[in-house]
């Protein structure tokens, strides 16, 4: 007989099931492929998804914040218990964003954007009701994450021009030095949250959930490469959903988005360009389907806008706006090539 350590992911998770639900498995799926961490489950009654991590305290961890948010929030799975390294929680939905904002109008993309941005921001309302804000880890406070944040942008000469002389790096260091106090689920892309039966908008995924300065969630769905708002747009939808009890006035708030994102547009640029050498540009269907890297060149035209847009937002940010352009305008050419070639 098999030690559990040798089981596969799914036969672990379906054992682990059975005894914590005293019910069959009726069949497994995977959402996000078969290289994911995370498993449907099909029950008699329900389906359920069970997560199986590396990591015991990370997981341990999720699932206390599951279960503290859940007392002030239903903008996220019901954490149904824990057992060993596997973590069951309550099934948000097929739908995931990324997949549905691409395949409604304008007038409803927006409305799902507003949807979104006012979870996120009603989870970090519940996180300030618990103690979240006090125990969860700090992100990106150390010198080297802030020195390697930042500095990324030398990655931009690559695409067209340097780096202008104005640009003050040791402000950056500092602005993006931001002291952690909000709570903050991270990884907010687009795939990160699904749309149930209930037609309600929840995010998944809390795994890398720490401290910061809050603003961060906001970036990370706006600076996801496949999400097709147009990035003016997206601070009318924040403004709109800004919740004034977090602490910041809106105008500061604002400001270091426009910061942050410009970095973290960056951060997103490279992870595309290095996704590119290796594998080729990849199908705007398949990247939805499941939740890829935006290995594409209008997704890779779509975060230069949002770079351009948000640097030009911030004094401190400013010089670095033409670079955004230049880099959009060679992934737009990219794009004309590609469209010529299949015409």
């Amino acid at each position: 007989m098999a030690r559990p350590k040798e089981k596969s992911a799914q036969a672990q998770i379906v054992d682990a099931a059975r005894k914590h639900f005293g019910q069959d498995v009726a069949r497994v799926s995977a959402p996000g492929g078969e290289n994911r961490s995370s498993f449907r489950l099909h029950l008699a009654d329900r389906t359920v998804i069970a997560t199986l991590r590396p990591n015991f305290r990370r997981t341990h961890l999720e699932a206390h914040v599951l279960t503290e948010l859940g007392k002030h929030s239903s903008d996220l799975p019901e954490c149904l218990g824990v057992v060993g390294e596997i973590m069951f929680q309550s099934d948000v939905g097929k739908r995931r964003l990324n997949v549905e904002i691409a395949e409604v109008a304008p007038p409803a993309q927006l409305d799902l954007a507003a949807q979104a941005v006012s979870a996120i921001f009603r989870i970090h309302g519940a996180a300030r009701q618990t103690e979240l804000n006090e125990i969860m880890p700090h992100l990106g406070n150390n010198r080297d994450w802030v020195l390697n944040f930042v500095d990324a942008v030398d990655f931009l000469q690559g695409l067209g021009g340097g780096i202008s002389d104005k640009f003050d790096r040791i402000a950056a260091y500092t602005r993006i030095d931001t002291p952690a106090r909000q709570f903050v689920k991270w990884d907010c892309r687009s795939g990160n949250a699904a749309i149930g039966r209930d037609d309600k908008l929840r995010w998944f995924d809390f795994e890398y959930a720490g401290l910061r300065h809050g603003a961060e969630d906001i970036a990370w769905l706006i600076g996801d490469e496949a999400w097709p708002l147009a990035p003016q747009d997206m601070v009318d939808v924040v403004i709109d959903a800004f919740d004034p009890t977090c602490g910041i006035p809106l105008p500061d708030y604002l400001d270091y988005l426009s910061v942050y994102l410009t970095f973290h547009a960056v951060q997103r640029l490279k992870l595309i360009s290095k996704e590119a050498k290796k594998r080729g540009w990849l199908s705007k269907d398949r990247i939805r389907r499941y939740d890829d890297a935006g290995v594409h060149p209008e997704f890779a035209a779509q975060i230069c806008r949002v770079g351009a847009y948000f640097s030009d937002q911030s004094e401190l940010t400013a010089p670095l706006t033409a670079n955004f352009l230049v880099a959009q305008r060679g992934f737009e050419e990219i794009v004309a090539q590609t469209e010529k070639r299949s015409a």
